[in-house]
């Protein structure tokens, strides 16, 4: 979670911004590699491209998932080793074909024979990795029909690759993004060991399992305001016995990679903005409603609305008196709500226009999804920071690095 020194230094700032915590997001990178020792971590960019993100996990070792040529760029900027960088979308045009190409890329995603054909074109004797489907039961966002292809489809994309002058080297999948059950890991490890028996059968042996995203973020909230559970040491356990029993049925040795995203940086950024207004409106029914207008809502970033909520701070309003307030955004639009329509939340009765608020839980997708200036507003700076421990007459005080 977002450290309690960078929330209490917010609480001074005087202009609204994304915060990142770029040591949170280096301990998270460590504690995964701890977790799975012999898996490669490749950070998703769309995530957070944020160019100080990116060089602080480079500098950790990490390679990245890119979907884009404009990612290759960012991901190659950062001093990744090139080989541990990938064009993972299996949506591309011949000309970010042939760019990636060109810019070094040799391995690349596909689920169907159209973008193969593409690629063996555009990026001769390339790398392929054919994604396979999940049904993404489990996950908030299931991920499951733009992208990825059945069992039978698998094999037959891998057989053509070798076919047409492509290595055929790896699998990849998604199993859903912010998956919350252990148990769709499961499933998924069930999946891919049938696979590996189907082109064993066709003397096809896999060097590489992309295991892909979904590892979940901890700090949000569902849409009735209740903490999304994720059992994240179960999840990583699982994944690990899942890891070492396909290295026990592969002929080749296996390697395993994971494309962690919202779960590097989500829960390691925070949104400093202010109160607009805490009103009251009579609705058509009578009913009295309180309505709280920030500065920053579905336009600066926080576009996940519809199937989540943020935790909110009001970190220096005092208040013995609470009451239940719907939380909106600031443009002139119904769609900008940051509560669901029956779960009011509680906010200090004695909020003010000025008044900071801060959004925890806001490190991904914040940065990539604003809009550039819908009614006007623009979007967000983003900066990091980073705490450094000095001694002051042999006490620890933590100072924060701009």
């Amino acid at each position: 979670m977002i450290n309690k020194t960078i929330i209490e230094t917010l609480a001074n700032e005087e202009s609204d911004q994304i915060i990142l915590d770029i040591e949170g997001i280096r301990r998270q990178y460590t504690f995964l590699q701890d977790s799975l020792p012999n898996t490669q971590i490749r950070f998703a960019i769309k995530a957070c491209p944020n160019d100080e993100v990116l060089a602080a996990l480079a500098q950790k070792g990490a390679g990245f998932d890119a979907a884009s040529p404009n990612e290759i760029i960012a991901a190659i900027k950062s001093g990744a080793n090139l080989k541990n960088i990938h064009y993972g979308n299996t949506i591309k045009s011949n000309e970010q074909i042939s760019l990636a190409f060109k810019l070094g890329i040799k391995d690349f995603v596909t689920d169907s024979k159209e973008d193969l054909y593409a690629v063996s074109e555009y990026a001769p004797n390339s790398n392929i990795f054919c994604r396979i489907a999940t049904d993404g039961n489990g996950a908030v966002w299931s991920l499951s029909k733009k992208f990825g292809c059945s069992i039978n489809a698998t094999v037959e994309i891998l057989k053509l690759a070798k076919n047409i002058g492509l290595e055929p080297v790896g699998v990849s999948l998604h199993i859903g993004s912010q998956q919350l059950q252990v148990d769709a890991w499961n499933k998924v490890f069930s999946s891919l060991a049938e696979l590996l028996k189907r082109l064993a059968k066709d003397n096809i042996y896999p060097k590489y399992i992309n295991l892909g995203g979904g590892l979940p973020a901890s700090g949000y909230l569902d849409k009735h305001g209740k903490v999304m559970h994720a059992d994240i040491k179960k999840t990583l356990k699982t994944i690990k016995d899942g890891i070492n029993h396909l290295g026990s049925l592969s002929l080749r040795p296996l390697q395993f990679i994971i494309e962690p995203g919202r779960f590097m940086v989500a829960d390691f950024g925070v949104i400093r903005a202010h109160v607009v207004r805490l009103t009251t409106r009579e609705q058509l029914n009578g009913e009295k409603q309180h309505w709280l207008y920030l500065s920053v809502g579905r336009y600066n970033g926080l576009y996940e609305l519809d199937a989540l909520r943020f935790p909110i701070l009001f970190p220096t309003v005092k208040s013995n008196q609470y009451v239940k307030a719907f939380v909106a955004g600031p443009t002139c639009d119904s769609d900008d709500i940051l509560t669901s329509e029956n779960a009011p939340i509680s906010v200090p009765a004695n909020l003010k226009a000025g008044d900071p608020v801060l959004i925890l839980s806001t490190g991904a997708y914040t940065t990539s999804c604003s809009s550039v200036g819908f009614n006007g507003f623009l979007p967000l700076p983003s900066r990091c920071v980073e705490l450094e421990t000095t001694h002051c007459n042999g006490t620890k005080a933590d100072r924060i690095l701009n």
